[in-house]
């Protein structure tokens, strides 16, 4: 009795994967990295919200959630319920968030969010890799990547995996402690020649909703001290607020949450300086003459 041939498939190497992900990539005009090098500093939500801030102004965005472990950006934008499907041709489809914004996450993969990825290094960086070249990215005006901490396997092959990354921005937290690791990314941005655009201070200081004062709970400045040395501008800093975790409770992204807060002002402030980095080459806009 014969037997039915065995069904082969061309296996592709990683340098092929590679160029995939490049090419598909390069259908963003500005990609920029979200970094801090140290976790619990709150790099998901600014990266979240930069996105949220930048459909606001007219953007297209996508954000890829290249933190493999802690993966936290769909909660952020109120997409933890969704999951990747695919196309006809076997491409991971984004997941459309508020505003249009598309997010693409290990998360969204995952038959629930709580389910640990038990992955060594090596294993990271070849599914960063993959996932890339097998996304049908939309494309369009701006791709911002949420890094996980550190500057190991991840960090790294999403630097080499991105063409023509536009600049990375550090966010760090008002104390010694985050100084010293988040100047480790920034030295890792140095080494593979990412342009900073720019540190944010997140928890920067707590504003009191009855009297107004100002206490500076987390520590002293870190972010001028970053900016000072690595030769790039504090963008904003955002202080602690209550009503963040609240809207994160709630399952509403922050920005649409409470439009008029502080913070979203202040993170609104900071898309726009965003903007004319990226877009105006740190240029004012002049008027035009009659």
């Amino acid at each position: 009795m014969s037997q039915t041939p065995e069904k082969r498939v061309r296996f592709q190497p990683v340098f092929g994967l590679l160029n995939d992900a490049k090419n598909k990539l390069n259908s963003f005009k500005y990609k920029i990295l979200v970094m801090s090098g140290k976790g619990g500093v709150g790099k998901s939500f600014i990266s979240s919200m930069l996105a949220l801030g930048l459909a606001m102004k007219g953007r297209k965005v996508t954000v890829f959630d290249a933190d493999v472990y802690g993966s936290s950006i769909p909660l952020l934008l109120g997409v933890q319920g969704e999951r990747h499907m695919a196309n006809e041709n076997g491409e991971i489809l984004p997941v459309e968030g508020p505003l249009g914004v598309q997010v693409v996450a290990v998360n969204l993969m995952l038959d629930s969010p709580d389910v640990p990825v038990v992955w060594r290094g090596p294993l990271v960086g070849r599914a960063i890799t993959e996932l890339a070249a097998k996304v049908a990215w939309s494309g369009g005006d701006y791709l911002i990547v949420d890094l996980p901490p550190g500057t190991g396997d991840a960090a790294l092959t999403v630097a080499q995996v991105i063409p023509n990354i536009t600049g990375a921005i550090l966010v760090t937290a008002p104390n010694a402690l985050s100084e010293v690791i988040v100047a480790k990314a920034a030295n890792f941005a140095s080494s593979m020649h990412i342009r900073l655009l720019g540190i944010i201070e997140n928890m920067s200081y707590f504003k009191c909703p009855h009297c107004g004062r100002i206490t500076n709970i987390m520590g002293r400045y870190s972010g001028e001290y970053l900016a000072s040395k690595y030769g790039t501008i504090i963008l904003g800093k955002l202080p602690l607020d209550p009503s963040v975790n609240e809207a994160v409770d709630e399952g509403v992204p922050y920005l649409l949450a409470k439009p008029d807060g502080e913070t979203s002002k202040i993170i609104l402030e900071i898309v726009d300086k965003v903007i004319n980095l990226v877009e105006n080459n740190g240029k004012q806009d002049t008027p035009l003459s009659t």
